[in-house]
């Protein structure tokens, strides 16, 4: 029994690390399905635009992944998630929105 919750508690922290360590720039499709709130549908959004040039920071992931926005962008950082090892900053992507 000891060794079973020994077992199920190394899973858990392994699945903890791996979502704490998930860089979008580099992050496999099993990775980025791994966030809270990332899915199939958004995992693939981000794999096409990936695809077509890395992400340049968090502002440019947002501008080019529908879906994703200042919000989700706070939710993945809090989760551990980074762009080129960056948290998600609001204050610095609001103020690098181009005014329309």
């Amino acid at each position: 029994m000891l060794k079973l919750l020994i077992t199920a508690l190394a899973a858990l922290a392994s699945t903890v690390c791996l979502a704490a360590s998930v860089d979008i720039n580099q992050a496999t499709e099993a990775e980025l399905d791994s966030i809270k709130g990332v899915g199939p549908g958004m995992s693939g959004k981000i794999l096409e635009e990936r695809g077509k040039g890395s992400f340049k920071d968090w502002r440019d992931l947002i501008h080019r992944v529908k879906g994703i926005g200042a919000h989700t962008a706070a939710k993945m950082s809090d989760q551990g998630v980074t762009l080129d090892g960056k948290a998600f900053k609001p204050a610095a992507a609001a103020s690098q929105t181009p005014a329309n």
